[in-house]
């Protein structure tokens, strides 16, 4: 599906309105998957490792997640050349840190693009089956920015599910991904935040982790409530964080969604409720 023309002939970026993707992404639960993707990515031990040796994960895990919002954020609302110059800044850092191997990349998209969609789907969000797939095949656009051939990407929720079944053998909860679990569970933080770490954090990182697989949870060696109510403490939350009003949420630095809405007009503003009904996906502005 190609991206739609916004007011005035504005570039509507990679994605554009009419993709599943613009809709979603700008929902406040993405930070829960985000945090379920780092405790799945760490399960496959060469991918952990390069992490481990080659970036500042346990110095700076807070500032990597936000880069790594950020450039989610940056390639689903803004301009095609932002986009390009995104992927290109993160296949540089990748080959300089030696970590630009295909699979392992591979399996760091797949684990990100299967939490975005489990969490937000089980936190509320009305994406149907065919939805889902149209989503995870617009996600070969990100495995492109990133260094991937977007042939050898799963497009569908199927082949996303053969690809984790391929690659579940391999997967181990080695030293590395202990010392991920075990940050992420209890972060540094100065001392005056450590009330909020308790409150907050700890919180939505039990929430992330709870939504894992279970055989994720197996190699974890810590157990997790059950799916069904796993699932309805993901919509209970999301629920609670849709209350904040999005002219709010999306306030927040770096202000993509706000910038982009700005750039193609009111009409474009994410409304993932809306996807239940098709037209309101795939016909561009003014419909969303």
């Amino acid at each position: 599906m190609g991206t739609a023309t916004g007011e005035g002939g504005a570039d509507p970026g990679l994605f554009g309105p009419g993709s599943v993707t613009w809709q979603l992404h700008g929902d406040p639960m993405m930070w829960v998957a985000g945090v379920r993707a780092l405790y799945l990515q760490a399960l496959h031990p060469d991918a952990v490792r390069g992490v481990m040796i080659n970036s500042s994960f346990l110095d700076d895990a807070w500032g990597r997640l936000m880069r790594t919002a950020g450039f989610v954020g940056t390639i689903t609302y803004g301009t095609t050349g932002a986009a390009e110059k995104a992927g290109a800044r993160v296949r540089r850092i990748h080959r300089l840190l030696g970590v630009d191997d295909p699979e392992l990349l591979l399996w760091v998209h797949c684990a990100e693009v299967d939490s975005y969609l489990d969490v937000l789907r089980r936190s509320g969000i009305p994406l149907d089956a065919a939805h889902a797939d149209r989503y995870v095949d617009e996600q070969r656009r990100s495995a492109r920015l990133v260094g991937l051939d977007p042939a050898g990407v799963p497009g569908s929720t199927a082949a996303l599910a053969a690809y984790f079944d391929r690659t579940r053998p391999r997967l181990a909860a080695g030293d590395d991904a202990r010392t991920v679990d075990a940050f992420l569970r209890r972060p540094p933080v100065p001392a005056p935040l450590v009330p909020a770490r308790a409150l907050l954090w700890r919180r939505a990182a039990d929430l992330a982790y709870h939504s894992l697989p279970p055989h994720a949870h197996a190699l974890y060696g810590r157990p997790a409530p059950s799916a069904g109510t796993v699932t309805r403490r993901l919509t209970a939350t999301g629920n609670l964080l849709r209350c904040v009003p999005s002219r709010i949420r999306w306030q927040l630095p770096p202000r993509h969604v706000l910038r982009a809405v700005a750039r193609l007009g009111p009409d474009t503003r994410p409304a993932p409720y809306n996807i239940r009904t098709p037209d309101a996906i795939l016909d561009g502005p003014g419909r969303a």
